[in-house]
């Protein structure tokens, strides 16, 4: 396997993905592609683009919220941090990812509650 054509792959069809959805990735090329590249390994060892940053539980229901892009199955808690959990998204508005905090689930969902957010409608 070609990592750079597979990040390249990984790249394009996840644009499209997340695009939709209100999110772009991170403007930190260097971030970016440091994160794909750890998808591309994490796909050849298990066979799925897993989040770089979360464990798997060996559960499969369980860990197919946390293949890549996972946003839809965090939705409210990334849209409250306006980012995905290891940056490699962003809300299309955001310039400046290095100033977006991360925050327990608990606490965006309660954030998220506060500003009348639900799942359909997102931030």
């Amino acid at each position: 396997m070609n990592t750079e054509s597979r990040k390249a792959a990984l790249r394009y069809y996840f644009a499209r993905v997340v695009d939709p959805l209100g999110f772009k990735f991170t403007p930190d090329e260097e971030i970016a592609d440091f994160l794909l590249e750890q998808e591309v390994k994490l796909e050849h060892d298990h066979g799925m683009p897993y989040c770089p940053c979360q464990g798997r539980t060996e559960d499969r229901a369980q860990d197919m919220r946390i293949v890549c892009p996972c946003i839809p199955y965090h939705r409210l808690h990334f849209d409250v941090m306006k980012r995905c959990w290891c940056g490699l998204y962003v809300h299309k508005d955001v310039t400046d990812p290095d100033s977006l905090p991360q925050i327990s689930e608990a606490r965006a969902l309660a954030i998220a509650a506060e500003r009348g957010m639900t799942e359909t409608k997102g931030g």
